[in-house]
């Protein structure tokens, strides 16, 4: 087998988990469900699959002490720091400088520090499989993830999953991509749910670092051209400032949108196996454990008369009556009351305070 790698995106700020979620403590430095914070989760279910020694985290400085503290076990050198978010190209490759120079030949699996896998093993299952087929093959590959429902939130990727004697790997459930997908709206979701061969976008990568860094190299020069800066410095006493300058340059943009739609013979895996990426309040209610009248409490409250309505009341007791189909978060300097649906847009709220420069609760 092959040395394998994993690279845990952890430097996005979580702004629609407002006003948990915040600059210095986001969405996966926090417990949003269950025992353990979401990175340490992410952390512990590929343990039995990728040795501390090899598993990256690339982070923001700003939260790199509360990442150390939280993954102690992680060599301090193994945390990476971007000094500004590019979004996921520019993340991933240079992750991928630092793996490239252990072994060019070594796999990387990526994955955002914020996702929930119900079924762990299953998940080990497809993560083992997807890491011989990216070994052997030298394509990239990614999971897509079964879909439930017709989903406006997630991009989605079209199989072809009818053996067309160009795959061999068909016959171990490996299938190839037809096309990427953007964000559809509802209609276009449900046609895309009943054709039955779309699954979402799960974000989720597999790929020899030699792959993807050729991939970035081809579809994304001017980026590749900058990391070789980064490449160069590594190690050296400027490192910090060059990546500060490289990064001022480094334009923004998703690896999907980057490579992955230009990328040819990518490979996806269907992910059977619990998944959510907790992309918002709503979806922590529709996973989280109810009462009898549909309601989901963390922390201490009085509900009267309160049916469908998920409630975190921190330090604070929250009391409800007479109302239904809310999502109310209290912490010790901020509350938020939302209705069922659409805390999408709790960003407003953080983008509001950026504006009135309220730092205090950013």
């Amino acid at each position: 087998m092959p040395n394998v790698y994993a690279v845990i995106m952890a430097g996005g700020v979580g702004t629609r988990f407002w006003p948990r979620s915040r600059e210095k403590s986001p969405k996966q430095l926090l417990e949003i469900v269950g025992k353990g914070t979401m990175i340490q989760n992410t952390v512990n279910r590929i343990s039995d699959l990728i040795e501390p020694k090899n598993i990256m985290v690339v982070t923001n400085k700003i939260q790199k002490p509360m990442v150390t503290k939280q993954l102690p076990n992680l060599p301090e050198e193994n945390i990476i720091t971007e000094p500004i978010g590019r979004n996921t190209a520019p993340c991933i490759g240079l992750a991928g400088l630092f793996v490239r120079r252990i072994d060019p030949e070594a796999v990387m699996v990526v994955l955002p520090a914020d996702h929930i896998m119900q079924d762990e093993e299953e998940f080990r299952r497809l993560l083992r499989l997807a890491t011989w087929v990216a070994y052997e093959s030298g394509k990239l590959v990614t999971v897509g993830i079964q879909p439930t429902r017709p989903e406006t939130g997630y991009g989605y990727i079209q199989v072809i999953d009818e053996d067309d004697g160009k795959n061999p790997y068909f016959q171990k459930g490996v299938f190839k991509v037809k096309t990427f997908a953007e964000k559809p709206n509802v209609e276009t979701a449900k046609v895309f749910l009943e054709s039955g061969d779309f699954v979402w976008n799960s974000g989720m990568f597999i790929w020899r670092v030699d792959a993807i860094m050729r991939e970035i190299e081809t579809h994304l020069p001017e980026m590749y051209q900058e990391l070789l800066k980064i490449d160069d410095a590594i190690g050296a006493e400027d490192y910090d400032n060059v990546v500060e300058t490289t990064y001022k340059i480094i334009r923004g943009i998703s690896i999907d949108y980057g490579v992955m739609e230009k990328a040819k013979d990518v490979y996806v895996l269907r992910g059977n196996f619990g998944w959510s990426d907790v992309g918002s309040w709503d979806e922590v209610y529709r996973i989280a454990g109810k009462d009898e009248n549909g309601n989901s409490v963390t922390g201490q409250a009085f509900l009267h008369n309160t049916k469908n309505t998920l409630v975190y009341s921190g330090t604070k007791i929250v009391a409800t009556v007479g109302v239904d189909d809310l999502i109310i978060i209290s912490t010790d300097d901020a509350v938020l009351v939302c209705k069922q649906g659409q805390s999408q847009d709790v960003k407003e709220a953080v983008d509001y305070l950026r504006r009135k420069q309220k730092v205090d609760y950013l």
